[in-house]
């Protein structure tokens, strides 16, 4: 009796505590408050040499890998896993690669919609503002999962100070849509579009999810002047 109300208390503090019981603790030292080091040659050499050697054409610009592996470098995490987003593409590319840094290995490349208010096809005005609707640019870690009214979806955490780190508060999340499609696509010439979450393809999302859950780096770049001159994980010599 006394061990079945030991269980019955456990039950009820799961219940009322929900996903906050099991929420994936970011590191405080993640959230950068000075800028990451310069890149140095050595290592850019290092990051191109890993660009061209990976097991399939990267869908994204050598640049734009260099500032993302240069910010990845830089941020405690659990996995070796990242995730970029590429949103100077427009919605009807596959802007978002997942990559094994360990095995170098690209492990999925795919569609991802961005917000609405972000724009049409093209991904053009970037918020970190609730009810903005918008796609906010910058690292993230990858959080706990949760099921939702979009099926299983992914918390994030932003680790950019006024670029990103409302995301768990505006409930910025991957998750699948319907609208993230080839025939979606085909019919309206461009991607549906979130209130600001980077929402994948519902026939890929759930292994991507089980991927590069709790503790793998997300990069989400944009052509955003502000973001690009003053991220603090960006290096101007990158």
């Amino acid at each position: 009796m006394k061990r079945f109300k030991i269980l019955k208390l456990v039950l009820v503090v799961i219940l009322l505590g929900g996903c906050a019981v099991f929420r994936y603790q970011v590191p405080d030292t993640a959230i950068r408050t000075t800028p990451v080091p310069p890149l140095s040659a050595e290592r850019k050499a290092d990051i191109l040499a890993l660009y061209h050697s990976l097991n399939q054409p990267v869908p994204v610009s050598p640049e734009i890998f260099i500032k993302a592996v240069h910010g990845y470098d830089h941020i405690p995490r659990d996995k070796d896993l990242l995730t970029i987003i590429d949103f100077s593409q427009p919605s009807t590319e596959k802007r978002a690669t997942v990559i094994d840094m360990e095995a170098g290995e690209i492990l999925f490349n795919t569609w991802v919609s961005h917000g609405v208010n972000t724009g049409e096809n093209m991904a053009e005005h970037f918020s970190n503002t609730e009810g903005s609707r918008k796609s906010s640019l910058g690292f993230y870690l990858t959080g706990e999962t949760y099921r939702g009214k979009n099926g299983r979806s992914l918390r994030l955490d932003g680790l950019e100070k006024g670029f990103n780190d409302s995301a768990r508060t505006r409930y910025i999340v991957i998750h699948g849509a319907d609208y993230v499609s080839p025939e979606f696509i085909e019919k309206e010439g461009r991607l549906g579009r979130s209130w600001g979450c980077p929402a994948f393809p519902l026939d890929v999302v759930k292994p991507i999810i089980r991927k590069i859950k709790r503790g793998s780096v997300v990069f989400i770049y944009g052509e955003d002047p502000d973001y690009l001159n003053h991220s603090l994980y960006l290096s101007q010599e990158s």
